[in-house]
């Protein structure tokens, strides 16, 4: 648990705006409005195309690929006419699994925002499938055969992998265009993620090149499961991946989930696992890691490896209540990011010497050399209330202490907390408490360095 203290020494007025760590009431609108009979009834629909393998039909109206893409941005067209949808189109070759050359399409449904349009916060998955042929013998594993992909027209209702992610982010598509946030918002549905995150990679790609201002990517892959194929059931938890190092922009992400998560959805609990994914295996919040982007893996706490990839992955072998509790959490976090202010700048330029020109954190040791000193340039939002200062233990996990100071603050001075033995944010905050992802103060790795000799 994270404690906030309010420092009277820099002589707060009396605030006339929320407590940070309190609900903003229109982000619990947001979450109460997610339905989870919306949510049952296009994990329904995305049963009944039998197949969503990207090898499957294009064309038959009802089953295949082609029918579930066409009717997901349908979907998505009659949300709302502030929903911008576009059908993210690349042309692939014949490679590993995919049998032949073909068109794959990501469907992207944009929400734009009021204030810092130039802010994109995402929430995806993928809504392609996959069936695999029976396992190998151990004989053929050491003839060193390999599992293909069964018939692309092989029954993979895909409902758990990855139809609750889709069903979810189609819901809050839905949910949240009703709504205007500051930012914009970004609504994902990615393909061909069974045959090596390509549908993903192509995006990330694009979006590198473009300058895509993505702050965070939610990806759900796998949230509809609270049975274990081990007979292990856990409803009221989920996980969250996300890469290393410790403090990296992915791994604030989801520290952030967590908190804001678990605040508005109080049934549920976010366990972090820090590492990027489950063991060997990947999401297509990897490739957006790849090309620099801050994104986290959402998954089911519980999973049934024996329906993963099979027939048997269907609506009657999952639970749309825990899709629904998922869902809410997405919405939770996606809306106050979206809502937030930017975060406040924590680096500068050196202004002199061989690094010149590179930035480093506004950290320091006060004049005493023996406080922590921390800088930050403002934010310039005109609902800004205020920031936090955050700061834990090098060897804690989640943040454990937090000082919010005034709006026209640029500087917090502890004293006596040594900068050696804690780790340093800072958020922006709004006056209905939404606050930004923190902006985290670490000086870069040591350069390696090279001796002359003779």
């Amino acid at each position: 648990m994270r404690f906030t203290y309010f420092l009277p020494l820099l002589t707060l007025a009396a605030p006339a705006f929320a407590q940070p760590a309190t609900l903003n009431p229109a982000v619990t609108r947001i979450v109460d409005g997610v339905s989870m009979e919306r949510i049952t009834a296009n994990l329904k629909k995305l049963e009944a195309f039998g197949t969503r393998n990207v090898n499957s039909s294009r064309t038959d109206p009802d089953h295949g690929v082609g029918a579930a893409m066409r009717w997901i941005e349908s979907e998505l067209r009659g949300y709302s006419p502030r929903l911008e949808v576009t059908l993210d189109k690349h042309r692939v070759k014949k490679q590993g699994r995919i049998t032949a050359d073909v068109e794959l399409t990501n469907i992207v449904a944009r929400l734009p925002g009021t204030i810092n349009k130039d802010r994109e916060v995402a929430v995806s998955a993928h809504y392609d499938t996959l069936a695999l042929r029976a396992p190998l013998t151990e004989e053929q594993r050491r003839a060193g055969e390999q599992v293909r992909p069964a018939d692309p027209d092989t029954p993979a209702p895909g409902v758990n992998d990855d139809g609750s992610g889709t069903a979810a982010v189609m819901e809050l598509a839905r949910v949240m265009s009703q709504h205007e946030f500051d930012k914009t918002l970004v609504f994902i549905l990615f393909t061909a993620e069974e045959e090596g995150l390509i549908g993903a990679t192509l995006f990330a790609q694009d979006a590198r090149k473009q300058g895509r201002p993505l702050e965070a990517v939610l990806n759900n892959d796998i949230i509809g499961s609270d049975l274990s194929g081990n007979g292990e059931a856990d409803g009221a938890s989920v996980r969250v991946f996300s890469e290393d190092p410790n403090d990296s922009p992915s791994r604030q992400l989801a520290r952030y989930l967590k908190e804001v998560g678990e605040r508005y959805v109080p049934s549920m609990k976010v366990e972090l696992v820090f590492r990027s994914d489950r063991l060997a295996r990947g999401g297509d919040h990897t490739p957006l890691n790849q090309e620099g982007f801050t994104a986290i893996r959402i998954s089911s706490a519980m999973e049934n490896y024996a329906n993963q990839h099979t027939a048997t992955d269907t609506l009657a072998n999952m639970s749309p209540g825990y899709t629904t509790r998922v869902a809410k959490i997405n919405a939770a976090v996606a809306a106050t990011l979206a809502l937030a202010p930017k975060a406040p700048t924590a680096f500068e330029p050196i202004q002199s010497g061989p690094r010149k020109g590179q930035l480093q954190p506004m950290i320091g040791r006060g004049k005493s050399r023996y406080d922590a000193q921390l800088r930050w340039t403002p934010a310039t939002e005109p609902d800004l209330a205020g920031y936090l200062v955050l700061m834990r233990s090098t060897t804690q996990a989640l943040w454990e202490r937090s000082f919010f100071v005034k709006k026209d603050a640029k500087d917090l001075l502890l004293p006596g907390v040594s900068v050696d033995e804690y780790v340093f944010g800072v958020e922006a905050v709004d006056a209905d408490g939404n606050a930004s992802l923190p902006s985290v103060y670490l000086f870069p790795p040591r350069e390696k360095m090279k001796v002359e000799t003779y």
